[in-house]
């Protein structure tokens, strides 16, 4: 069984994690349970789903789970620019969380690309 707290991109993912949580403490009070909440779980998301594959047996389950949290990125990704949009975050943390966003989901790629070499060619 993998380990999935010996790959970077767990502890990335859970750092990340944490600073969103930081983050939209300082969103308006009405909007902590509606894009807040959301922002928050998408992030939880990425850590989580790394962790859940890494205990499936077969490696298309692991990439399967992977799938779910590279998806999980791009929503963070996506309520980042509506956050900034809407002026609950400024630019300069709107391009760090998205350079730090970005590096997960290309840890995310590479450890997909990673897995599928490995994988036995399914034979016609």
């Amino acid at each position: 069984m993998r380990n999935f707290r010996n790959y970077n991109i767990w502890k990335d993912s859970v750092s990340f994690t944490t600073e969103i949580y930081k983050i939209v403490r300082d969103f308006p009070s009405y909007e902590r349970y509606g894009l807040g909440d959301q922002l928050r779980r998408a992030s939880v998301s990425i850590s989580s789903n790394i962790a859940e594959g890494s205990a499936r047996e077969s490696e298309r389950e692991f990439i399967h789970f992977l799938s779910i949290s590279l998806g999980s990125a791009f929503e963070v990704e996506t309520q980042l620019q509506i956050a900034y949009n809407l002026e609950y975050i400024n630019y300069q943390t709107l391009e760090s969380l998205l350079k730090k966003v970005h590096l997960i989901e290309k840890q995310i790629n590479e450890l997909i690309n990673v897995i599928r070499r490995q994988l036995p060619i399914a034979k016609s």
